[in-house]
């Protein structure tokens, strides 16, 4: 059992008591996983350091490793002491690890489950604690309807505690493509209800995507200019400076389409196009976003090949060292076609954005990592200064950016000191880490004390699941049937020449963050 310590400050004990759970045990399938390790001991850790857990948790582990119980908390301890954002305190981590046990046992072996149910249900009974369980799939997503149909086999798909609560937490990929998670989706509902499962994306647990709804809708200068009469277009990008890391046969299955679009792309592009919530609680905010991706203009084949670009990148330089090309990285077969890089134009065939072009682009080996939202502002209709003020002047630019510096920017002209007029572009600059004094959590801390409370509005709902299929599904097949060569791009630059003149057709340029 785990005890949290009592805060001094009123104030924020009141706010930390609003959405403190009630007691509960969290059971994590592939404890001894790199998620795991990584993510979800050091965001447990963090959360009860911060005095957001109550005052009695357990965790499980529940994996193939031999380990017992001692051995599992020296795991964990060093996990923490490596991923950890706060150092590890002795006096908190001992409290923190005496509620942890552990399981060996395969996840089809219904045996194992049995023995987790007796071990729940005298955790419950000794403690005098309601029968709440947050099952966390932190395995690959092949274990996920093999473990949801064997929870349901020993009857943990519902609390022994008539006020009690059962909730699921499944991993991104959710799904191979929209036929494999309506089935996914209908294996997970044959066992638990919609309201149970919890489809995790961390990137909507990142300060910034959070602030996209509180920036949108709490400030007044803002929404009123948020539509087609003003914007110009949207431009988002998820560029990383990395390659595929030692994961070859899982990234050839799977390219930077499923990978990154799919989930966290189609994600930010919905929070950013979605109209005003009638509330904001988790169906009111997810209805809003389903109408959004539901409303995206279909692509046909010359859509696809007009408005989609896909690349692989060549041998080159990050950092001063050289890297191998995409088809020379380890289980990349030579004649692979799986991307590397995606870019794209889609409308949004609604009052609010019709006519307005957003721009998505993610790659592997681009020039640096950096993930952003940029919005640009339609020019002034009439060049006052046209005279004076300087030819190329900028037009306004909003850029929010979700890392690795998480802040907001906004790009203006302003006058030049001097007698004469001049004007040139400067930007303010918001970043979190110099604004706010607290340290800002790690997304898996928010997302897993929002599964706690119940609190599924950063979670994705089957619905949108299965819209951001429909439209990645459709570029699959059209580059299918596409049988010309892959564009390349230079490990270390910022993607093909063919992305460039995708958006140079209508008049603009890619950013470079």
């Amino acid at each position: 059992m785990i005890e949290t310590q009592s805060l001094s400050n009123p104030l924020r004990e009141g706010l930390v008591e609003s959405r403190r759970p009630q007691p509960f045990t969290m059971i994590i399938f592939g404890a001894a996983g790199d998620l795991a390790h990584r993510k979800l001991f050091p965001a447990l850790y963090n959360l009860m350091v911060d005095h957001w857990l109550p005052h009695q948790i357990n965790v499980i582990g529940f994996s193939r490793q031999p380990f017992d119980d001692e051995a599992f908390r020296r795991e964990v301890e060093q996990s923490i002491r490596q991923f950890s954002r706060q150092p590890l305190d002795a006096k908190l981590f001992e409290q923190f690890v005496a509620g942890m046990h552990y399981l060996t046992a395969n996840f089809n072996d219904r045996e194992a489950y049995g023995r987790l149910r007796d071990l729940l249900t005298s955790l419950t009974q000794e403690q005098h604690v309601p029968g709440n369980y947050l099952f966390y799939l932190a395995t690959p997503p092949s274990f996920y309807p093999v473990i949801a149909e064997q929870l349901g086999a020993v009857g943990l798909n519902a609390s022994p505690n008539p006020q009690g609560w059962v909730r699921l937490i499944v991993e991104k990929p959710f799904g191979h493509d929209l036929d494999s998670a309506m089935a996914l989706n209908g294996q997970l509902h044959q066992v638990f209800d919609e309201t149970q499962i919890f489809r995790i994306d961390h990137y909507l647990g990142k300060e910034t995507v959070q602030n996209i709804l509180v920036f949108r809708f709490a400030n007044g200068i803002f929404e009123p200019l948020w539509n087609r009469q003003y914007i110009d277009h949207v431009q988002i990008t998820v560029a990383e400076s990395l390659g595929i890391e030692g994961r070859g046969t899982y990234y050839d299955n799977a390219g930077a389409l499923r990978d990154i679009v799919q989930n966290h792309m189609m994600q930010l592009l919905a929070m950013i196009a979605m109209e005003p919530p009638v509330a904001f609680e988790a169906d009111a905010v997810r209805d809003e976003k389903v109408k959004v991706l539901r409303a995206i203009r279909p692509l046909s084949t010359r859509d696809i090949a007009m408005h989609t670009v896909r690349g692989q990148y060549d041998e080159g330089y990050i950092e001063g060292q050289k890297v191998p090309g995409f088809l020379d990285e380890p289980d990349i077969p030579s004649d692979s076609r799986t991307e590397a890089y995606v870019a794209m134009r889609l409308l949004i065939d609604n009052w609010r954005w019709a006519g307005v072009p957003f721009y998505l682009r993610t790659g592997k080996r681009l020039a640096k990592r950096a993930t952003e939202i940029a919005i640009q502002f339609k020019k002034a209709p009439h060049r006052f200064f046209s005279q004076t003020a300087t030819p190329d002047l900028e037009p306004n630019l909003l850029t929010l950016k979700i890392q690795p510096d998480e802040g907001i920017a906004l790009r203006f002209g302003a006058k030049v000191p001097g007698p004469i007029v001049r004007i040139r572009t400067v930007n303010m600059d918001f970043l979190y880490g110099t604004s706010f004094a607290d340290q800002a959590p790690e997304a898996y801390e928010r997302l897993l004390l929002d599964a706690m409370i119940g609190d599924s509005t950063l979670f994705t709902r089957k619905d949108e699941v299965e819209s951001a299929w429909a439209l990645v599904d459709s570029i699959l097949k059209g580059w299918a049937r596409s049988k010309g060569p892959i564009p390349s791009y230079e490990a270390g630059t910022w993607g093909p020449a063919e992305a460039d003149e995708l958006i140079a057709r209508d008049g603009f340029r890619w950013r470079r963050p």
